[in-house]
């Protein structure tokens, strides 16, 4: 009986949350949602949350006088209190500093003043910046409790597998200790072990396996409305689901977001899609054939392409020499699509695309055999993603690999839409602060600057700025070998695995013994940043896509912290202040000395593409290969940056509109 209740409720909370999809607000509603989000929630702002972290703070004396067993008994009662909804301010201050105690005792971390204010921050459903080193992972397992108790279940987002494993590892004691269990759903497990995982109070993921887990689920459930009607569905595993397993994912109670800008706002440029290969499928030779013409195309006289809209465009003489080949190709056997025109020149089109928008160690590595996707915003692969309608299998064409069959998608759904489904929603990052705007607006969630613990003593050098990339990147070498031969830790932050790649090389020519952190060393990241922070004679210097920005902390050593502290360097502007912001605030955390600096060239990619007409007049002016007045192109490199985050968000705001429609006009997809 209980199996069968079980299993009903399971059926009942995932139509629930079905249901629960809001519409995203457009125009004058985005203005208007943000507006009321800060009135909705001006009770729960930074003052108020600050007094309140002052008084839990003030019960650590009780707390620490308390037996285990006493301890115990009060999480019992307040649990309790949370779990019927009893909960006022003073409890909520009481359940705060008994997690708090709790944490104290079985890992031996104690969060300070500011930590409570956090945590007090994401229990009142707000999105946090806490600056890299301010310890956002105790912040988070001091809330991850309270909001439990009060939702009965929370996922918790991270940003990848090893951080949702180490985290819900770590946390693991504190859980416990609190009466909740908790289990990390990865990629490497198979559907049927993750039904228990899901099952449990606390569930860390990743929000491509848990939002793919959810969408298969509303493949499963198919169009029934009523959990009486989908009683029989089979769960993953293939077994009726009637008996007892139902929808793997029990319904949508509650989302920590940690990481939250690179989660909400980052990934939110891509829908998750859930695809299958079709049966019939021949047209690898069709995408080798596409390939082959767009190499005999012009650029210029045939054909053009907007970098930044990632798209290309015949010309009059181009679909002329397209027409003559095409007819060459089909009387040497090519494939009878080409006899269709304006198919023939879509799929040119596309391998235009992917010749010249799509980069060898930028966009895309190849590993063995395959094309794999490269995250321009945290530089990881991401695993099992395919671009659409034919464009992977376009640059597989143009690497002659072998072409995978084109897919059918069979549901998708964007991240900022499956987020907005939770009732209750907060999130944590380094920096919210940049991306209050669409984080209040279409997320409803207010943001909260929380303070430091210590004042920053971190050192903003100047900008350099060089003519050509080629001085940018020897004068890049030189300052790591000063500042290496310094006895510092340097962490040099690269947009590119191709450019991470370059610099190798340079170090390489100077003796320069470094790491390499990139897609290509993913599985060696804990390690290599584990070392980062060494300093003296052998000081560390380590070479970094984005990726080294997020869930860990670089710790200088004594002989580092005496010589500075640990250095990090930009060798270009991020197309998102952001992650700027993300990749600087590695050094001098929690009062650490340390310093930054940044360099940038006249040929980087962000102004060439997002300001060309101040590119070429900069470089135009330009006589020496430094130059020494850079407040114009600091100025300019940021209208590039600005630029290139409003068509970031023009294109999340596609995608969302895109999903209105697919739910308007398509309510079975």
């Amino acid at each position: 009986m209980t199996q069968v209740f079980t299993h009903y409720n399971a059926l009942y909370e995932s139509f629930r949350s079905r249901r629960m999809r809001p519409e995203v607000p457009k125009g004058i509603d985005l203005a208007a949602t943000r507006v009321l989000t800060r009135l909705r929630h001006r009770r729960h702002a930074a003052p108020f949350l600050l007094e309140q972290a002052r008084l839990a703070a003030s019960l650590s004396g009780e707390f620490h006088n308390m037996s285990d067993g006493a301890l115990d008994a009060t999480i019992s009662d307040l649990r309790e209190l949370f779990v019927r909804s009893r909960q006022d301010e003073a409890i909520v201050r009481r359940g705060l500093a008994a997690v708090r105690e709790v944490a104290r005792r079985v890992t031996g971390e104690e969060a300070y003043e500011v930590q409570l204010m956090g945590a007090l921050a994401l229990y009142h459903g707000r999105v946090v910046e806490m600056l890299t080193g301010e310890g956002k992972t105790l912040t988070g397992s001091l809330a991850a409790p309270l909001i439990a108790w009060s939702r009965r279940r929370l996922h918790v987002f991270t940003v990848n597998d090893y951080l949702a494993a180490r985290d819900a590892a770590s946390r693991r004691p504190i859980y416990r200790r609190c009466l909740l269990e908790v289990g990390a759903i990865t990629q490497e497990m198979e559907p049927a072990d993750r039904y228990p995982v899901y099952a449990r109070g606390i569930v860390y993921g990743t929000p491509k396996q848990i939002v793919a887990d959810w969408l298969r689920d509303q493949i499963r459930l198919g169009r029934a409305t009523t959990p009486w009607a989908a009683r029989h569905i089979q769960g993953a595993s293939g077994h009726d689901a009637g008996g007892g397993e139902g929808p793997m994912v029990p319904g949508l109670r509650a989302a920590l977001v940690d990481e939250a800008d690179a989660v909400l706002i980052d990934e939110g440029v891509v829908p998750l899609i859930i695809a299958r290969a079709r049966r019939e499928d021949d047209m690898a030779k069709v995408y080798r054939e596409a390939a082959s013409l767009a190499g005999r195309l012009d650029e210029g006289p045939d054909f053009t392409v907007d970098h930044v809209q990632r798209r290309a465009d015949l010309k009059p003489r181009g679909k002329d020499r397209l027409a003559v080949l095409a007819a060459e190709l089909i009387e040497r056997g090519g494939e009878p699509i080409w006899k269709a025109t304006r198919r023939g020149e879509e799929l040119v089109r596309q391998a235009l695309v992917a010749r010249y928008c799509y980069l060898h160690g930028q966009h895309y590595q190849i590993v063995e055999g395959k094309v794999m996707i490269v995250d321009e915003y945290t530089g990881r692969f991401l695993l099992d993603r395919q671009w659409e309608h034919g464009l992977h299998q376009s640059v597989e064409a143009k690497e002659g690999l072998e072409v995978t069959a084109d897919r059918e998608t069979l549901a998708r759904l964007s991240f900022q839409r499956f987020y907005r489904t939770y009732p209750f929603l907060c999130g944590m990052t380094g920096t919210a602060a940049d991306a209050v705007g669409e984080i209040e607006s279409v997320y409803a969630r207010p943001v909260t600057v929380i303070p430091t613990n210590r004042p920053i003593a971190r050192v903003t050098m100047p900008l350099r700025v060089f003519r050509t990339q080629r001085d940018k990147w020897n004068e890049i070498a030189a300052s790591i070998e000063a500042i290496h031969r310094a006895g510092r830790p340097v962490l040099v932050g690269t947009r590119s695995i191709r450019a991470s790649e370059l610099l190798s090389r340079l170090l390489q020519l100077r003796g320069l013994e470094h790491q390499v952190l990139n897609a290509n060393f993913d599985k060696e990241e804990a390690d290599f940043i584990s070392k980062a922070g060494k300093g003296g004679s052998r000081a560390a210097i380590t070479v970094a896509t984005n990726m080294a920005g997020r869930g860990t902390d670089i710790k200088p050593d004594a002989a580092a912290l005496a010589a500075g502290g640990l250095h990090v360097l930009l060798t270009e502007m991020h197309g998102a202040k952001r992650i700027d912001r993300q990749f600087i605030g590695r050094a001098g955390r929690q009062g650490d000395p340390g310093s930054s600096q940044m360099f940038v060239s006249l040929e980087d990619e962000l102004i060439d593409r997002h300001a060309p007409w101040w590119a070429k007049f900069l470089r135009s002016r330009a006589k020496e290969p430094e130059l020494r007045d850079t407040r114009l192109v600091a100025a300019v490199f940021r209208l590039a940056q600005r630029r290139q985050e409003a068509r970031d968000r023009r294109n999340r705001a596609a995608v969302m509109r895109q999903d209105d429609w697919i739910d308007k006009y398509l309510p079975g997809s």
